[in-house]
C-alpha cells in the first residue's frame, strides 16, 4: 500500500520494515502478534525504545509507522479494532534546523572546489565534482537523493531550471542559479565526455555517486574550511538554501514549492529566522536602536 497507492520512497519503505520488524519482535517476545496486540502491548512498545535509549523524535517516528500499519490492518478489514487509535504519542519539541551562514556557506564552497597545489587530473576532478554538487545544492535546496541521482540533461547549457520528481512522485522545477550553472560547466569540462545518463556518475549498483560518499567528501571539505564537520552534512545544504532565502524576505509558499513540500506547516520550521532578522532591522534601522538601556 505504501509503495502502490501512496508512491513512498525506497528509504521510506525500508525504515518502514525496520521499524515493523521491531514491533512485531517486540510483540513475540509478549506471546503476541499484530493481530492480536491491544493498545497496553503499543505503550510496552514505547516504554521500551525509551528504555533502549530511542530520542522522543525516533520513537514518535516508529510509533507512526505502527500506527499507519494498524490502521491499514482496520481499513482493509484484518482487523475488527485499531489498538493505536486512543495513544498519544511522545511528546517532543521540534528542533530547529543546523543552519550554516552564508559566510561559513561560502567558506565552505571555496574548500571544495580548492585541489590543493598542482593537483592530479583525478584530484581536479573530484574537486570540480564536489564545487558542482555543492553550488547545486545550495541554489536549489534539492534533496540528496535528488542531487545524486541527478540526470546529465539537467546541465544543459540552455537550461534555466532544474525538473524534479520528488517523493511521492511529486515532480516540480527548481530555478538554476549563474553560479550553479557555472560550476556544472566547470564540472563537465573536467568530467570530459560520457556516454552515461548520470551527472555524478560513478561504479556501482546505482551508477551514480551514492550519498554517502557525497556525506564523506562533504565532512572532509568542512575540515578545510575551519568548519566542525559534525555541523556540515548534505541536509544541511538543504537547510541554509530554505533558511537563507526566508532571510531575505522570499514567499514562504515559493520556498515550499521549491523544497517540494507537500504540507506548508513542514516549511514554516523555517520561520525561526524571521526573529533574528526583525532583531537586526529594529537594530538597524529603529531610530533609538543603537541606544544604551538607561
Amino acid at each position: 500500500m505504501a509503495s502502490a497507492e501512496r508512491g513512498a520512497a525506497k528509504n521510506t519503505l525500508d525504515a518502514y520494515e525496520r521499524d515493523l520488524s521491531d514491533y512485531c519482535a517486540f510483540l513475540a517476545g509478549r506471546a503476541s502478534d499484530a493481530l492480536r496486540a491491544t493498545a497496553d502491548d503499543v505503550r510496552a512498545h514505547l516504554a521500551d525504545l525509551a528504555d533502549r535509549g530511542f530520542k522522543a523524535s525516533s520513537a514518535a517516528r516508529k510509533l507512526s509507522a505502527v500506527r499507519q500499519f494498524h490502521k491499514f490492518l482496520y481499513t482493509d478489514a484484518v482487523r475488527t479494532d485499531d489498538p493505536t487509535a486512543a495513544l498519544e504519542g511522545p511528546r517532543r519539541g521540534r528542533p530547529l534546523p543546523k543552519v550554516l551562514s552564508v559566510e561559513e556557506m561560502e567558506r565552505l564552497i571555496a574548500a571544495a572546489g580548492d585541489p590543493g597545489p598542482e593537483p592530479s587530473p583525478r584530484a581536479a576532478l573530484a574537486a570540480a565534482r564536489l564545487s558542482c554538487l555543492l553550488e547545486v545544492a545550495y541554489a536549489t535546496g534539492l534533496r540528496v537523493s535528488e542531487l545524486v541521482g541527478l540526470p546529465r540533461s539537467a546541465a544543459r547549457p540552455a537550461a534555466q531550471a532544474i525538473a524534479v520528481k520528488g517523493k511521492g512522485g511529486r515532480e516540480r522545477l527548481v530555478p538554476l542559479t549563474p553560479l550553479a550553472k557555472q560550476a556544472m560547466a566547470a564540472y563537465l569540462d573536467a568530467l570530459g565526455p560520457s556516454d552515461g545518463p548520470w551527472l555524478f556518475p560513478a561504479p556501482g549498483t546505482s551508477g551514480h555517486l551514492t550519498r554517502q560518499v557525497f556525506a564523506r567528501d562533504l565532512k572532509a571539505a568542512a575540515a578545510r574550511a575551519g568548519l566542525s564537520p559534525a555541523k556540515v552534512s548534505p541536509h544541511v545544504l538543504r537547510h541554509a538554501f530554505a533558511s537563507h532565502l526566508v532571510q531575505n524576505g522570499a514567499d514562504l509558499r515559493a520556498v515550499q514549492q521549491m523544497l517540494g513540500h507537500a504540507d506548508i506547516a513542514t516549511t514554516q520550521i523555517y520561520t525561526h529566522v524571521l526573529d533574528e532578522r526583525a532583531r537586526a532591522m529594529v537594530r538597524d534601522l529603529h531610530p533609538l536602536g543603537d541606544v544604551e538601556p538607561a
